[in-house]
């Protein structure tokens, strides 16, 4: 059997289904599809969004992706993939 380390919340929980702390709910398979959806729909990059950017900020957004060699749009998603798991701020 291969023994693996567990951080302290896996721990717990382990504990907690050792115990009989959980029980399978009674809808199991609507509870196990919708977190199946919402994993799936977190995963997916299929939605697009229309900004409004000044023509200054595009072509800013243009050399700095150019240095980086990648697509500016690539920098926008990673600018704001980046803000919304708050591994930036936003400086206003």
């Amino acid at each position: 059997m291969k023994h693996y380390k567990l951080d302290s919340e896996e721990e717990q929980i382990l504990n907690d289904i050792e115990s009989g702390k959980f029980v399978s709910v009674d809808n199991l398979k609507d509870v196990k599809r919708e977190a199946q959806e919402a994993a799936k729909n977190t995963m997916e990059k299929n939605k697009n969004i229309n900004i409004r950017l000044s023509y200054k900020d595009i072509q800013r957004l243009k050399i700095k992706a150019m240095e980086n060699g990648i697509p500016y749009q690539t920098l926008v998603a990673s600018i704001l993939h980046q803000y919304a798991n708050d591994r930036i701020e936003a400086r206003l």
